[in-house]
């Protein structure tokens, strides 16, 4: 644009002194030799015009070099500027790993500091950037957070990326997938989803379906398929050896194990319930308070008697001193000793 201004403009510029220099000054006809070599006669009103045609010529040619070296630039940051966007989007979608190539310092220092950021839009309905890939993916993070199931193959993204973790989860809750088809396909999904569908997966299916998935097991898990235990709903026949196996697979402490005594209270008949926490207690030092517990709360003194005679001074005290109000007839729960 600017270039055709400027050959308009001197073409005028060209044009007027000719016809000056012609018109006003003079008419006559001259030759010039150009390192020995005639040249052809012409006007001088030609001649004076030859030096303007010539340092035109030389002034697109030195404009046009720069054109070209400023388009070259310009590319360099548009391609940037597509390659920060896309590093944007991968920052948004939670993208592990990202290292961006780009060829313009301002873009590098830019780069390198979003390829070492997630970004976690906050009200997302609010944003709206002049690019669409950008507001595509805003819409898809806000879809999903809102439960809604969307379509992230395009991305490529780990499955243990935050947004499919949520997407799977989402489907799983709007039943287009199943517990047991995740737990089976383990492998496909995170493990914190596969733990989760195996707490909803224990409180229907049978004991061999639970065994089977029980290197899923939690300790919400285990409740469940605790409170199962001889339930009006749902019931789960399980023996003690059974129990025994799934309580082991987890790292419990006193508190929980005493937690599992409160839960079988309502539902194992004595005798398992007690005969379950002596096992226990015989391979894990952690299990005693909760089968002290237990023996409190059936009312088997004799065996506690026994247990607290034997211990150390210094052992079970909140025990001792429960079972001394009990001998002076003073009632009070036992849950205020634990």
């Amino acid at each position: 644009m600017y270039i055709k201004r400027y050959t308009i403009a001197t073409l005028f510029f060209i044009l007027l002194v000719g016809w000056y220099v012609y018109a006003y000054i003079t008419q006559d006809a001259m030759s010039i030799d150009f390192f020995g070599i005639p040249l052809p006669s012409l006007n001088i009103a030609v001649w004076v015009i030859v030096p303007i045609v010539l340092l035109y010529i030389a002034s697109v040619m030195h404009m046009a070099f720069y054109s070209i070296l400023g388009n070259f630039k310009l590319r360099k940051f548009e391609k940037d500027y597509n390659k920060f966007v896309d590093s944007i989007i991968d920052a948004y979608l939670g993208k592990e790993d990202r290292v961006s190539s780009y060829k313009t310092d301002r873009y590098k220092l830019l780069g390198s500091l979003i390829d070492n950021t997630i970004l976690l839009p906050n009200n997302v309905s609010k944003i709206d950037t002049s690019d669409e890939k950008i507001n595509n993916v805003l819409k898809l993070i806000e879809d999903i957070k809102n439960g809604e199931v969307v379509d992230l193959k395009k991305y490529s993204l780990a499955s243990t990326n935050m947004l499919v973790i949520q997407n799977e989860r989402n489907r799983y809750k709007k039943g287009d997938i199943n517990a047991e088809h995740i737990l089976t396909h383990s492998n496909k999904y995170d493990k914190s989803l596969c733990s989760e569908a195996y707490i909803d997966f224990v409180k229907t299916s049978p004991l061999y379906a639970i065994e089977k998935y029980k290197a899923f097991l939690t300790k919400q898990a285990l409740f469940e398929i605790l409170a199962r235990v001889n339930s009006s709903e749902n019931t789960l026949e399980i023996s003690n050896q059974a129990l025994i196996s799934l309580i082991k697979t987890l790292e419990l402490g006193s508190n929980d194990y005493i937690e599992i005594s409160k839960i079988l209270s309502t539902s194992m008949i004595p005798e398992q319930r007690m005969k379950l926490f002596e096992t226990l207690s015989e391979s894990k030092e952690e299990v005693m308070d909760a089968y002290l517990y237990t023996l409190f709360d059936l009312e088997m003194f004799d065996p506690i008697d026994e247990i607290l005679l034997d211990s150390q001074p210094d052992e079970y005290l909140n025990f001792k001193a429960y079972r001394a109000l009990k001998e002076c007839n003073k009632h009070f729960n036992i849950n205020l000793f634990i």
